[in-house]
């Protein structure tokens, strides 16, 4: 079985969950696996003690937005994981979240459109 630093090259060994959020489970920011998140442009730099799961997940949303579940399954973390480190990151700084409505109106006729052509499939 391969862990997510095999995956992604950075050779870390694999670690229980509870050891990369430091027995955290609850967030307190109210995030869901479908928060937006996005890289702060002109954040502080990291501490240099940071996790390599955390400097990843910086790395990956200088990249652009992307939601929870999304970043986890790029990272290969558990989604749980993965919103304890946002929050981290939220909480310095680094990362902002936005609700999916900040970003799209939603538009009754587009979504027509889309069942429309579905339907034609």
């Amino acid at each position: 079985m391969t862990t997510a630093g095999e995956r992604h090259g950075s050779g870390a060994s694999p670690v229980r969950p509870y050891v990369l959020t430091g027995g955290r489970a609850a967030t307190r920011h109210g995030l869901t696996v479908d928060t937006l998140l996005r890289a702060t442009p002109d954040g502080p730099p990291l501490r240099a003690d940071a996790a390599p799961q955390t400097r990843a997940l910086l790395r990956l949303h200088r990249g652009g937005i992307l939601t929870i579940a999304e970043s986890a399954a790029y990272l290969g973390l558990p989604v749980s994981v993965v919103m304890v480190l946002a929050e981290d990151l939220i909480t310095s700084d680094h990362l902002h979240q936005h609700a999916a409505s900040q970003f799209a109106e939603i538009n009754p006729t587009l979504l027509q459109e889309v069942l429309d052509g579905l339907e034609r499939v």
